[in-house]
């Protein structure tokens, strides 16, 4: 059980602060690069924005043993008792809290989370959702609360221009070059997230790495039967 909750607490290599594209979002890069002080901070926005890389990233940030990344999609299954004693990280971040709404004991082990990292003072706590506080349908009214007591921020959606962009940066990392035709392609037939825009591009380039070709329009088209 340790380990398989090791593995699903794993931080993906890739997601790091340097490789955040942060588009019209200001305020949050403001916040998060100038390290503020708040202590709890939500961050709020649609599917695949880029909530769980940035989560992710801050952690990065920070040293291994000082911050901690909670997926609660994936760690729903481990029971809340995932949550007991990590207050003692510098940097707790609980990613997709949606997957727990309506779980009476999941709910009640966040807000004692939250009662005692405010305790802590010093430490911080950054949760991620796709409706702000005020939506959100938490059932543990205590809690719902509690959400709002620190800075909530939404995560918005890049732009065309902005996505191309990261996906081409994207590209780089790999070792190819992503033409703009390509990426717009991708954007206007395949996908609008960044997430699964990542997925596909990683998936095209293990399938022109195969077939020894380069990824163009037609390629895409015969790859991904489109």
């Amino acid at each position: 059980m340790n380990q398989q909750l090791a593995l699903a607490i794993q931080l993906n290599d890739e997601a790091t602060l340097e490789d955040f594209h942060w588009g019209e979002n200001l305020l949050l890069q403001q916040h998060i690069l100038e390290k503020n002080n708040k202590q709890l901070l939500y961050i709020w926005g649609t599917t695949g924005c880029g909530k769980s890389h940035l989560l992710q990233a801050c952690c990065q940030a920070f040293q291994p043993a000082d911050a901690i990344y909670l997926p609660l999609n994936t760690l729903k299954e481990f029971g809340p008792e995932v949550l007991d004693g990590i207050e003692g990280h510098s940097l707790i971040c609980i990613d997709n809290l949606d997957a727990i709404i309506g779980e009476a004991d999941w709910e009640e082990a966040l807000f004692h989370l939250y009662n005692r990292i405010r305790d802590q003072e010093t430490h911080k706590l950054i949760v991620s959702a796709s409706t702000p506080p005020a939506n959100i349908q938490i059932r543990l009214a205590d809690l719902k609360s509690r959400l709002s007591w620190g800075l909530v921020i939404q995560l918005n959606e890049l732009h065309d221009p902005h996505k191309i962009d990261t996906l081409q940066r994207h590209a780089k990392k790999r070792g190819f070059e992503l033409p703009t035709s390509v990426a717009q392609f991708l954007i206007n037939r395949c996908a609008r997230n960044m997430h699964d825009l990542h997925q596909l591009l990683n998936r095209l380039d293990e399938s022109s790495l195969a077939a020894q070709r380069k990824i163009t329009i037609p390629f895409v088209k015969q790859a991904l039967n489109l």
